[in-house]
């Protein structure tokens, strides 16, 4: 089992119902989502190109999957993420976008948010005691041999190479697509999700994820009220 500490809006937010809608499972019940009709794109396109961040949920990776340091629990992972969201402050990304990513696809902020990026950064820090060292195993999947120096050293250091100044919040909505259905699905992701972005994404909760077994979706676990001291235990 792994855990990983993100950032999804909540559970009623209308951009989780659509996304929610887009990658066919709800992040938070766990339970399939019928997938939405949309002229020009089948449904075993969506299927298909969703199938990567359909596992993960809709989300931003603020702390990366991780399991659980044998001297540590749940229990004191869950006291001390209550804990450490009392300490900050909400805040909002003024305003989301659908983006390339690569070839990829995801929700980015539309200007650097310094906020989301300080957050990160304090969460990967504060927590990187309850995390298991590495595997050889891990570390061959994160692909050493391409990584940047700096990204080599987050990654023996913080478990990521993706952390501290290389760290890009991000929330995916697809797995590799080909360059040439690039062009056509862009504007698929920006039909579909632009209603959904007109207003600020507020930034209120900071979410653990757990994974269901070995290598099984992950969903929200709990969310962490910031601002505050309690924590909503999700059914």
């Amino acid at each position: 089992m792994r855990y990983a500490i993100c950032f999804t809006p909540s559970a009623s937010d209308p951009l989780t119902l659509v996304a929610a809608n887009w990658l066919g499972r709800n992040v938070y019940s766990g339970e399939m989502v019928d997938p939405p009709a949309i002229r020009g794109l089948g449904i075993h396109e969506i299927a298909f190109h969703t199938a990567v961040p359909r596992r993960y949920g809709f989300n931003g990776t603020l702390k990366a999957p991780f399991r659980l340091a044998e001297d540590m629990s749940e229990a004191t992972l869950l006291r001390d993420l209550m804990r450490f969201s009392g300490t900050v402050t909400p805040f909002e990304i003024p305003r989301m976008e659908v983006a390339r990513l690569g070839g990829t696809f995801g929700l980015v902020p539309s200007e650097p948010c310094q906020q989301m990026n300080f957050l990160a950064a304090s969460l990967v820090q504060a927590f990187d005691h309850y995390r298991a060292p590495l595997t050889e195993a891990e570390i061959e999947r994160s692909d050493p041999d391409n990584l940047s120096a700096t990204q080599f050293a987050n990654l023996h250091r913080w478990g990521h190479p993706h952390v501290m100044d290389e760290f890009r919040f991000q929330m995916m909505l697809t797995g590799t697509v080909s360059p040439a259905d690039l062009p056509r699905m862009e504007r698929v992701l920006r039909d579909f999700f632009e209603p959904a972005l007109a207003e600020p994404v507020p930034v209120s909760n900071i979410a653990l994820m757990v994974e269901e077994g070995s290598g099984g979706p992950f969903r929200v676990h709990s969310l962490h009220p910031m601002g505050k001291v309690s924590a909503r235990k999700i059914a």
